[in-house]
């Protein structure tokens, strides 16, 4: 039964997003103290609440408690972590050169990171956890107030939300509001320093769009059809396994899940199969049974992804069941590039396989759509590595195993045209919820 969330006028909005922006004001949040109090908060409201978490996300997704830890908890906590290691030192004025010679002796330059204000999170479904509070982290690390969102799909880990963020931050400078379109339009409308949005481009385009209004920047954390390239030279038994293992984790429902693979004709045939095999030994022979395997988060995905699957030629999977929103993990072959499953970021459990017939045509295609949130590949060619790298655009390129650079908070997480602007994860997420303020300062005698 859905969820009927209390109203939220766009007056209501106001007067919540006044009173956490009079706290900013007040300095309090900009203190190395406060940013550390709350990010120790955080740490523990996750680590104090991993059953409550787990049952959320069961009764959400089916998500198997220890997926729950690893990709939801455990990969949060490692955020934090580095914050409260290295914030000290990332905050520290960063001295810049006096080039020009026109000015006094004794002329300094510095840039300081300055909290930009009070900040929008708007999060996601499917990982309603780690894509709420790593930005949420975030803007706390850099010193601003929040307004947090989650997502009303996941109806009961917004609602676990709702109740454990008051008891653990400071509810001067941070509220929680859930509901739908209602409710974000009305927050859409206000004022805001930084609007974070995690979501698909359809609604990206509305956030920007209301941000515009006000010019508030805005981070766009998007999607879009992430290749795997499979080069003839690569272990297929390994490559199978790490593109099954990253591909139906929480049932595909990842927005750098690997999407779809390019590869050379022989090539597909032999990993189709290498594929079916890798699926069972995940999920076994009836992936239904399988008490780690996910669900469909609703009926309305449900319906949209088992459409896709007319799709070129089922090599395994196919199974579906509306009552348990259950898609089995599904790979196909024969797939042509105008066909539905190719048309749309698939988002579920289904893996088409397209042939090309070598890496200057996988480049072309890969250069004729969108630019995706991340490219993988498996190959041990250094010139094809080269090549991935220098002849395409995407937010990130990874080698030998897809997803993984999403869990090293020493790297940027962002995409790039329809898959997303802006970044976070670590010392760039300091940038993106802070202003770079440049000082200069000239003596007067």
């Amino acid at each position: 039964m859905t969820t009927t969330y209390p109203a939220l006028t766009e007056t209501d909005a106001a007067a919540l997003v006044a009173r956490l922006r009079e706290t900013h004001r007040s300095g309090r949040t900009k203190s190395l103290a406060w940013r550390r109090e709350q990010l120790t908060r955080l740490r523990a409201l996750l680590t104090d609440n991993r059953a409550a978490i787990a049952d959320a996300l069961w009764a959400d997704l089916r998500k198997n408690p220890a997926e729950v830890d690893r990709a939801e908890i455990d990969i949060t906590v490692l955020e934090i972590d580095d914050y409260l290691e290295h914030l000290e030192e990332w905050l520290a004025p960063q001295p810049a050169e006096v080039t020009v010679s026109h000015l006094p002796e004794g002329t300094t330059a510095r840039t300081e990171l300055d909290p930009l204000g009070v900040a929008l999170v708007l999060s996601a479904w499917n990982y309603p956890i780690y894509l709420l509070l790593t930005p949420v982290a975030a803007a706390l690390a850099a010193g601003n107030a929040v307004v947090v969102k989650p997502s009303e799909l996941a109806e009961q880990t917004s609602a676990l939300l709702a109740r454990l963020l008051p008891a653990y931050l400071d509810t001067e400078a941070t509220a929680v509001v859930e509901g739908g379109v209602d409710q974000t339009t009305s927050l859409l409308a206000q004022r805001f320093d930084h609007v974070f949005y995690t979501g698909n481009g359809t609604v990206g385009r509305i956030v920007m769009r209301a941000a515009a209004e006000h010019l508030t920047p805005v981070t766009l954390e998007l999607g879009g059809k992430s290749p795997v390239f499979v080069d003839r030279d690569a272990d297929l038994a390994t490559v199978a396994a790490r593109i099954a293992a990253t591909k139906f984790s929480n049932a595909g429902q990842t927005c750098v899940a690997p999407d779809y693979v390019l590869t050379d004709p022989d090539t597909a045939e032999a990993l189709a199969a290498a594929l079916t095999q890798a699926i069972e030994q995940l999920y076994g022979s009836d992936p239904q049974a399988a008490d780690h395997y996910g669900r469909i988060v609703n009926e309305r995905h449900f319906d949209r992804l088992t459409a896709l699957l007319g799709s070129g030629r089922t090599v395994t999977g196919g199974q579906s069941d509306r009552a348990e929103k259950y898609i089995a993990p599904t790979v196909l072959l024969d797939v042509k590039p105008d066909e539905p499953v190719m048309r749309e970021e698939i988002f579920g459990p289904i893996l088409p396989i397209l042939t090309v017939p070598d890496l200057t045509e996988a480049i072309a295609f890969i250069n004729e759509r969108d630019k995706p949130l991340a490219l993988y590949a498996f190959t041990e060619n250094d010139t094809t590595r080269a090549r991935l790298i220098a002849e395409t655009s995407s937010g990130a390129v990874n080698f030998g195993f897809p997803v993984f650079h999403l869990t090293v908070p020493t790297l940027p997480f962002g995409g790039v045209g329809e898959s997303g602007m802006g970044s976070y994860h670590g010392r760039y997420s300091l940038e993106t919820f802070s202003h770079r303020k440049a000082v200069l300062d000239v003596p007067l005698s």
